[in-house]
């Protein structure tokens, strides 16, 4: 009874505040096909499902940008837009090494033309092509070709604003719901180009440079989770190597990474106690999942546990006690604090924190160096063969410190970073946040044994 008191009340309240404000309509944005190529995307490709930005200036920075969208019931709006970004995505890898990142966006967001998060994803893969230029130079390999893919979803359903607020528990419902809808598929798509250009290297015996990293934020990191939970439970057990060995555990794409994710941490039980039970990760163990979670994130920390509390007032919890093999002692899990706290703001699964050592301001006036770049990458990645509990690895402008807690190389990172670094919720974009996951991805996507790594980072330094 109490629950359907609950569930009728929360209908009623829902439909008041629709009755009252704005509806944001659920529908597809991106309607035009064939490939828009501008220096003014925005403007001028603003319908186009496949975009092509070219800069004006002779500066070589471009980048191809193309839109998936979802409905409300998780599936795709259009079959043939899925078909479209996917032609085009095997087009460009047939003749050139990708570098394809995957942004997710979160609450109040949509790829609705003008959204401000479609404008910072721009301005990323334009430093990303900037990125790849000046690389290509100092090394005389050709650039990478970037290549974006925007998932929409309507994260916002009411645009008064104020009673706006009260859609969380409804826009986070829908997340879920197409992180195990269609967003599965275009995803595994994806990992299949990639897979594709692995296999075609190998058999040329060339190096496979084409890389694949799936970001999500807020909202659109529960989506992503959504997702890839049970491919990452399944890559924990399923390892690398012969069948019936514990080897490495495997991850999806690169590498997958969560900014101020919107989900609760007992979500997250299943991979953190997994992942928990190892006492220690072989040298040739890869970074798998990075959770990156502001500690002055008020949206996750405040508003997100009073948002959950409501949604859990009819649930049974428990203590659940798990033993820690790091320092053999047994940790009490707080089921009811752990199904309203967000992950990256839960104490018991935090792995690492992420510490600034500069100022952005320092980091902003300094020009791109590649060999400082390169330098760390080295660093970075030797850090991580021998990380251990409570070890340091030096980024740029950051200092990523493992917990006493946790096992050296688990290869699931929920990391704390530093109010300095990501200010609030959606400040994601610092110069030092980028170059970090930059170098993580670099990371991820090493051979496994040991000869190809040590061969790989020779190769990165070798002008």
């Amino acid at each position: 009874m109490n629950n359907c008191f609950y569930h009728v009340r929360f209908t009623l309240l829902f439909a008041m505040v629709m009755s009252l404000s704005g509806c944001i309509s659920d529908q597809r944005y991106r309607t035009e096909s064939g490939v828009c190529v501008s220096s003014h995307p925005l403007e001028e490709c603003s319908r186009h499902t496949l975009q092509v930005f070219q800069a004006p200036e002779a500066s070589g920075e471009s980048y191809h940008l193309g839109f998936v969208e979802f409905d409300d019931q998780g599936q795709l709006w259009d079959r043939q837009q899925l078909r479209e970004v996917i032609d085009e995505v095997n087009n460009l890898a047939s003749d050139e090494d990708l570098l394809m990142v995957v942004f997710v966006h979160g609450w109040k967001h949509s790829a609705r033309p003008a959204d401000s998060n479609i404008t910072s994803f721009r301005e990323s893969l334009r430093r990303l092509s900037a990125l790849e230029s000046a690389v290509g130079a100092r090394t005389g390999t050709p650039a990478r070709k970037v290549v974006g893919i925007y998932l929409g979803w309507r994260g916002g359903s009411v645009s008064l604003p104020g009673l706006k607020e009260l859609t969380f528990w409804e826009r986070k419902n829908t997340a879920h719901k197409v992180g195990r809808g269609g967003a599965t598929e275009l995803l595994s798509r994806l990992e299949l180009v990639q897979k594709t250009k692995r296999a075609q290297a190998l058999a040329d015996d060339k190096p496979n440079r084409t890389r694949f990293v799936v970001v999500g934020h807020s909202f659109g990191g529960a989506l992503v989770f959504s997702a890839m939970s049970e491919i990452l439970e399944n890559g924990f057990v399923q390892t690398h190597g012969p069948d019936a060995v514990v080897s490495d555990t495997v991850g999806f794409a690169d590498l997958v990474v969560l900014i101020n994710p919107a989900f609760e941490a007992s979500r997250y039980s299943t991979l953190s106690d997994m992942a928990n039970e190892r006492r220690r990760y072989f040298p040739s163990q890869l970074p798998v999942l990075a959770v990156m979670t502001s500690e002055d994130d008020d949206a996750t920390g405040m508003a997100f546990p009073l948002g959950r509390w409501f949604s859990t007032l009819f649930e049974i919890e428990r203590d659940a006690r798990r033993f820690n093999p790091v320092t053999g002692e047994y940790e009490i899990i707080d089921q009811g604090s752990s199904n309203v706290t967000a992950l990256g703001h839960f104490d018991p699964y935090l792995t690492h924190y992420l510490r600034a050592n500069d100022t952005l301001e320092d980091r902003e006036q300094a020009s791109f160096n590649t060999s400082e770049a390169v330098q760390t990458f080295v660093g970075a990645s030797r850090g991580w063969e021998t990380d251990k509990s409570g070890s340091r690895i030096p980024f740029e402008g950051a200092v990523l410190e493992r917990t006493e807690t946790s096992a050296g190389r688990n290869p699931y990172l929920n990391i704390r970073v530093d109010g300095e670094l990501i200010r609030d919720h959606n400040d994601i974009y610092d110069p030092r946040i980028a170059s970090f996951i930059r170098q993580l991805i670099l990371i991820s996507s090493q051979s496994l044994d040991s000869d190809s790594r040590k061969n790989f980072r020779t190769n990165m330094a070798t002008p």
